[in-house]
């Protein structure tokens, strides 16, 4: 009988002796660990220095933008931003309501920090939709019938707000209801219902009530609104009305399906 050949002997050597041992995976050695561990802490308080203890990353400057009636320094008196803090520990938040509170004309404010060393101050004022004579001055009224800010001269081409309650039992019972602050918003509404070529001759809104809201004109004549209601019927209906009878002096639109006009 032959012998076996040497690729079979090899063969049966191998099966015998089994797969190779896996290699063992050493765990780390302490001394490693510590190191690790020491780098981490070092790392993290070195961050904390340069954000908080260093020179680096500190406020220096503060830059104000979008102000159109106030100065940039108003801004950032009001602002009071901590300037030598730490610009990340400076609370944002704090320097926000602080600038609403001692500066009503402002709206919305951002602001942000401006790495490495700034803080942006981004305002956007109200703006006056009406004004009601105070004394010798005007306090402005905005789009939300907010009584933000008196100057003592008035804004170019806002109309003036005149709140009148007749001596009628309604009238007067419509101030007792809605209060004088909605009346004030009610006229707000009509005055940013009104046709831009009619609101440009706009001087005078008045208010008796809240369904007695009219319109005094450049040029003396007079509109009858009624309520804010159906602000954009009565619009479209005023147009045409003024359009239909360009010598009329007095135009009611308070029912904007049956409107009239008299005078010429």
């Amino acid at each position: 009988m032959a012998g076996s050949t040497t690729a079979e002997r090899g063969e049966r050597q191998q099966q015998s002796s089994g797969p190779p041992p896996a290699r063992r995976v050493r765990p780390p050695r302490l001394r490693t660990i510590i190191i690790l561990a020491v780098a981490l802490v070092l790392l993290g308080a070195g961050g904390v220095w340069v954000l908080y203890g260093s020179n680096w990353l500190r406020v220096e400057r503060v830059t104000v933008s979008g102000t159109r009636v106030l100065t940039p320094e108003q801004v950032r008196e009001a602002a009071d931003v901590p300037v030598g803090s730490p610009l990340v520990s400076v609370d944002t938040d704090a320097i926000e309501s602080r600038l609403k509170r001692k500066l009503p004309r402002i709206d919305v404010v951002d602001v942000g920090r401006s790495w490495p060393d700034g803080i942006g101050l981004k305002v956007t004022e109200r703006t006056p939709v009406l004004i009601v004579r105070k004394g010798g001055n005007f306090v402005e009224v905005d789009g939300e019938g907010v009584r933000f800010a008196t100057v003592s001269v008035a804004p170019k081409g806002v109309p003036a707000l005149e709140l009148t309650p007749s001596s009628s039992d309604s009238a007067a019972a419509s101030l007792r209801r809605f209060g004088e602050d909605r009346l004030v918003r009610e006229a707000v509404r009509v005055a940013d219902a009104v046709p831009a070529a009619v609101a440009r001759d706009t001087r005078t809104v008045k208010v008796r009530s809240y369904d007695d809201i009219s319109l005094e004109l450049a040029d003396g004549r007079t509109v009858d609104w009624g309520s804010s209601e159906k602000g954009a019927a009565k619009a479209r209906t005023l147009a045409a009305l003024m359009k239909a009878s360009p010598g009329a002096r007095h135009f009611d639109v308070s029912v904007p399906t049956a409107p009239a006009s008299a005078g010429s």
